[in-house]
């Protein structure tokens, strides 16, 4: 059997930098070398402070770098040197062309699958680990089979990624599962059997599952749109709470105690964030298009309308508890990380919701305990969130490092990721410094355990799925919740 000696990973990412991180700890004879065009990015790995944040992550780095792990920016070198090549690359959607807003842009796939058949000799094994369309691997197959050399032997294989950021280096060294695709041909087993070998160091053989190359992008897709299905179904029931008086919470335990159904992804908050959940299911539902599936593609489709409906409909309950004006006031936001435990903000719903304050004119003052100030400027000054004024960041946004700061005189507090940190904040002293009535907007549930204690501080309380305040008067019409416009954010409809 073909024995893996050294692993080349193209992407130092949330996905390539950890994965190849624990591989290169759990197989201390495999040489790693993660590689990137990205020299910073490089300098980071290399440094005391990692680009990435994750529980256990600059352990595990630390423990093996400079041994048997190694970040560079030779990608030429480290690419002839592997026996495996592991492509994990950025598939952003696509914002141009055909297939804009839903299908993935896999120009970067392609300039890999180019650059590795440009530089290679013998034989290796090529892996997708981003997250790409059905079919994807054929692509790279057909790239290289139109530059083949008579002593170069190629094999492609999928072996998608199930990490959770937060969790990423527990989901890495205890997987449910490690799914791994490749050609039915005694070539393509072979290759598989390889890489099954080295997760085999720490992986139970009985986690390991083997398919055919389709079957295993198929799978990464449909998982994420299955949880991200979940979070929207919940989501749309917390709606439904707030509207005749049950617990969403409640109503989750219950549900949740059926075997049938499970706990798992059935809480409520302001919509699901991150690089795969959206990005995944548009993909899914161009593919559907693409094969002529409207219905399949109408029902995948609103599971992300739902996510953009429960953005909007909290960024408008806001609006409306401020007596139906935000303009000129001051609003903490504390998180903007799409959940804890990372410092990635890519899709957060806490950049949706402050655009949507923006657009009123609200001052926001946000506080995440990881996120960089340069980071939550870069993603509030992006055209789809600020459109052709990106000067209006400066003018309505301030980014603190402290918590108790962005409190100071606001007319609201609201919570957009559930960081432990904030269950632990001193509510009392906050609401001496804010505005008054002062409101706190709970988007996370988060709080649920200090709610009466809050309201006896004299809180206005608001949160997902719950009615905790007394019956108000709405200044806007509790089932009228604004569409999204075709220019904002996330709703790009292009037809195949």
């Amino acid at each position: 059997m073909f024995q893996i000696k050294r692993i080349c990973c193209i992407g130092a990412g949330y996905v390539g930098g950890p994965t190849c991180s624990v591989i290169a700890q759990m197989c201390p004879e495999i040489t790693v070398t993660v590689v990137d065009v990205n020299e910073s990015r490089i300098k980071a790995w290399n440094s005391d402070t990692l680009p990435i944040y994750e529980p256990g992550l600059k352990e595990v780095v630390e423990s093996c770098r400079g041994k048997n792990l190694f970040f560079s920016a030779d990608i030429d070198s480290a690419i002839r040197d592997a026996d495996l090549v592991f492509i994990s690359v950025n598939t952003p959607t696509k914002t141009y062309g055909m297939g804009k807003g839903r299908a993935a842009d896999l120009k970067f796939i392609e300039a890999c699958a180019r650059r590795i058949v440009e530089v290679s000799d013998g034989y290796k094994i090529v892996t997708e680990k981003s997250t790409v369309p059905v079919r994807a691997a054929e692509s790279i197959r057909r790239i290289f089979d139109a530059n083949t050399k008579p002593s170069l032997n190629l094999q492609v294989l999928s072996n998608p990624e199930f990490l959770a950021e937060g969790t990423a280096v527990r989901d890495l060294k205890e997987p449910d599962r490690v799914l791994i695709g490749g050609d039915e041909t005694a070539e393509g087993q072979k290759a598989i059997k390889a890489l099954c070998a080295v997760y085999e160091h720490w992986v139970p053989k009985s986690r390991i599952i083997t398919t055919n190359t389709w079957s295993s992008e198929l799978s990464k897709l449909a998982a994420n749109a299955f949880l991200a299905q979940r979070i929207s179904s919940i989501n749309s029931i917390s709606a439904l709470c707030e509207a005749t008086g049950a617990d969403v919470e409640e109503v989750a335990k219950a549900i949740g105690m059926d075997q049938r159904i499970g706990n798992k992804f059935l809480k409520a908050s302001v919509g699901f964030g991150g690089s795969c959940f959206q990005k995944d299911v548009l993909n899914l539902v161009y593919l559907c298009e693409a094969l002529n599936l409207p219905e399949v593609a109408s029902y995948w489709q609103q599971v992300i309308d739902m996510n953009e409906y429960q953005r909007r409909r909290f960024a408008c309950r806001i609006i409306d508890c401020l007596f139906n004006t935000v303009t000129g006031k001051k609003i903490a936001l504390l998180g903007f990380s799409f959940k804890k435990d990372t410092g990635d903000t890519r899709e957060s719903s806490s950049i949706y919701i402050s655009k949507y304050l923006m657009d009123e004119g609200a001052k926001l003052f946000i506080y995440d305990p990881k996120v960089l100030k340069e980071q939550i400027i870069h993603d509030l000054s992006q055209p789809s969130i600020s459109g052709d004024n990106p000067e209006r960041v400066s003018e309505l946004v301030t980014v603190t490092s402290d918590p108790y700061e962005a409190c100071q005189s606001a007319h609201a507090l609201v919570i957009c990721t559930e960081w432990d940190m904030f269950k632990e904040l001193d509510y009392e002293k906050i609401y001496k410094k804010m505005l008054k009535p002062a409101f706190l907007f709970d988007g996370r549930r988060v709080l649920d355990h200090l709610h009466p204690h809050l309201q006896s501080v004299g809180f206005q309380i608001e949160t997902i799925g719950k009615k905790v305040t007394a019956t108000r008067i709405p200044y806007t019409p509790a089932a009228i919740v604004p569409r999204i416009a075709g220019s904002e954010p996330s709703s790009n409809k292009a037809k195949v």
